[in-house]
């Protein structure tokens, strides 16, 4: 019996790794990734010039304390806020694009775990998350944001980082046309 079950995983590992790296992606796609676009969205300003000149409500939501402290007046800021308002909106941007793409998969997922650590965060320390909602586990209680949603997040994104795009990506694409290459 052993032996057979032993067979089974093994023809279930071997199939597995490919259809799970790109069923990893397509969750992200349909969960995460409308989720994030819809919020660097809010962050962008009006027209050509909003890709660089972000809304107030980008500021709002990624340093509110301090952005109360200045009275709400975003050229108050410290330039090093700006710059990180806008990196943080870009990074919100670009790496779910490459994750859905499969294009430098591993280190877009890794900037994205990175994303929700720092938003979490903010939710915490900025806009003053109640205990409910930041959650713990082995409560019996799966329906925190921080403690439950997130980590699913973060594992997903884990999972990409461990395992790669798979076979239906662009760093597939491109692993394989270098390979042929060298």
């Amino acid at each position: 019996m052993i032996p057979l079950y032993t067979s089974i995983t093994q023809i279930l590992d071997r199939v597995a790794a490919p259809v799970m790296t790109s069923f990893a992606r397509l969750m992200f796609a349909g969960i995460l990734f409308l989720y994030f676009w819809n919020s660097a969205m809010t962050k962008l300003g009006d027209g050509f010039t909003g890709l660089w000149k972000l809304s107030i409500g980008a500021y709002a939501q990624i340093f509110p304390k301090a952005f109360e402290a200045v009275g709400y007046d975003a050229s108050a800021l410290p330039a090093l806020y700006k710059l990180v308002a806008l990196a943080g909106t870009w990074a919100e941007i670009v790496l779910p694009i490459l994750i859905v793409l499969g294009l430098l998969t591993r280190l877009s997922a890794i900037g994205m775990i990175g994303f929700i650590a720092v938003q979490s965060l903010v939710d915490v320390t900025g806009h003053g998350l109640a205990a409910a909602d930041i959650g713990k586990w082995f409560d019996r209680d799966p329906s925190s944001i921080l403690l439950d949603q997130r980590m699913f997040w973060a594992f997903l994104l884990l999972y990409l980082v461990m395992r790669g795009a798979g076979p239906i990506s662009l760093d597939a694409l491109l692993s394989r046309h270098y390979s042929k290459a060298s």
